[in-house]
């Protein structure tokens, strides 16, 4: 029997009659590919998850996973083989190979809406559907901040340091808002401010950085494309050493909101070791 047909027995095995796959990936291919490029409990991607084969054969091997799905796949195919896999019910593909009994289990996520869409003239703006906190949550990613609303004091929405915060808002900033705002934060502290609009000079206030919406989100989204490729050259970078100063040259205060944290690992650090057999 070769791989193809061997594959289309399982998936028949896996959801009854149900079988909308004309070449679904045998799991013993599978297990092949991630033997050679990966090691026990390293991440694996697959952006084109179709039936859930990568998952369920990571998940068996002992690896981490990462599936995406736009169909209903999602709800009709891999959820319910991952869950038969996860209680130890599936008894094909390289179950009986890996010794494989049960175990592990997943997190599924919903992809959001769009933050910017289009209005009636073309112009970029805010989503209807996004309330308060879910923008705020938005920016705070976008920008480099944990997401961390105060109760007790508005203009706290996200944080990157103790003394470092951000402050999400679709209002217009007049001079007068921003100078209350900066009496508030005082010297000790700096304010990232995410605003529709503002009128004034920035300069007057140098604890405050004033950014508009959505440009300051534009700069951060791919738009138009109809692949799935990503701008790789934003990914965040180590910060530089601090260079020596001279009593004649002080140093100018440079503040860099939300980039003081340390650098998460990307996708690529976790195949630094190479390949290696199961």
């Amino acid at each position: 029997m070769g791989d193809n047909e061997q594959a289309k027995k399982e998936i028949l095995t896996l959801f009854a009659d149900d079988d909308p796959f004309l070449t679904p990936k045998p799991e013993r291919l599978l297990q092949r590919i991630v033997s050679i490029a990966t090691n026990p409990g390293d991440l694996i991607l697959d952006s084109f998850a179709g039936s859930g084969t990568t998952g369920a054969v990571a998940h068996k091997m002992g690896r981490r996973w990462i599936m995406v799905e736009l169909g209903e796949h999602c709800h009709t195919h891999i959820i319910p083989r991952l869950k038969k896999v996860i209680d130890g019910e599936d008894d094909g593909g390289i179950t009986k190979a890996v010794k494989w009994k049960g175990g592990g289990g997943f997190r599924y996520y919903r992809l959001g809406p769009s933050l910017i869409v289009a209005d009636q003239w073309r112009n970029p703006v805010i989503n209807s559907e996004f309330n308060s906190a879910m923008l705020a949550e938005a920016m705070c990613k976008l920008e480099g901040f944990e997401y961390a609303p105060s109760e007790d004091v508005y203009w706290i929405h996200g944080k990157s340091t103790e003394t470092d915060f951000l402050y999400v808002t679709t209002q217009f900033m007049s001079k007068e808002m921003l100078t209350r705002l900066s009496d508030e934060v005082g010297p000790e502290r700096s304010l990232l401010i995410c605003c529709s609009a503002f009128r004034c000079d920035p300069a007057h206030f140098p604890n405050l950085t004033i950014k508009k919406i959505p440009k300051a989100v534009l700069k951060k989204c791919e738009w138009g494309h109809d692949d799935y490729s990503l701008e790789i050259k934003n990914l965040p970078k180590a910060p530089p050493e601090p260079e020596e100063q001279t009593e004649d040259a002080p140093a100018k205060p440079h503040r860099k909101f939300g980039k003081d944290k340390t650098v998460q690992p990307t996708l690529f650090d976790f195949m630094e070791g190479g390949p290696g057999d199961e």
